[in-house]
């Protein structure tokens, strides 16, 4: 089974820099088999290992490079479900403005019940199981709609990425 892997906050350069190269081979040594790295930003696609293979990972990644990464993990059907799930599909032909934060776990209702999405507006957030949906208006860079604001609220880890991102990985995860 594919198996798509998301790291949180990485950066080519900078804070937390995790070239992806490092990461490929990291990935290939823990087990990993069909590793394919999508961008610069923390995605991967793998086969032959399970949901697990996130804590191994970041386990591995504080080990050698000292960083404090969190790795979410969702399967080709997960991945698969969240796209058929998009609350906005006619919005995709601006795919940099639709994204999705991808959840540790799926919020509490009382944490939900902290998102207000008023003082968002035009911005607009739906909360699925353990994904976020998220569509701004007038692009992300502005937007105090953040992946922060959204770990602060819903009391988990989130990562998110933008549909372009999120269809190709799922397209990589079906190779």
């Amino acid at each position: 089974m594919r198996r798509i892997l998301l790291l949180r906050a990485v950066n080519v350069g900078g804070a937390n820099r995790l070239p992806m190269a490092w990461l490929k081979a990291a990935l290939t040594d823990l087990g990993c088999t069909e590793v394919v790295t999508l961008l610069q930003s923390g995605n991967a696609v793998v086969s032959g290992v399970g949901p697990g293979i996130a804590g191994v990972l970041e386990r591995r990644i504080t080990a050698d490079l000292g960083l404090n990464v969190s790795v979410l993990t969702r399967s080709h059907d997960e991945l698969a479900g969240l796209v058929a799930r998009n609350p906005w599909p006619d919005r995709v032909a601006d795919p940099k403005s639709v994204h999705v934060d991808f959840l540790s776990a799926a919020p509490t209702k009382a944490k939900l019940a902290t998102l207000d999405p008023a003082p968002f507006a035009p911005d607009e957030c739906v909360v699925d199981g353990t994904e976020a949906f998220l569509w701004y208006a007038n692009g992300s860079g502005r937007s105090k709609l953040t992946n922060d604001l959204l770990e602060r609220r819903l009391g988990v880890v989130g990562t998110a990425r933008n549909w372009n991102t999120v269809t190709k990985l799922l397209t990589l995860a079906g190779a």
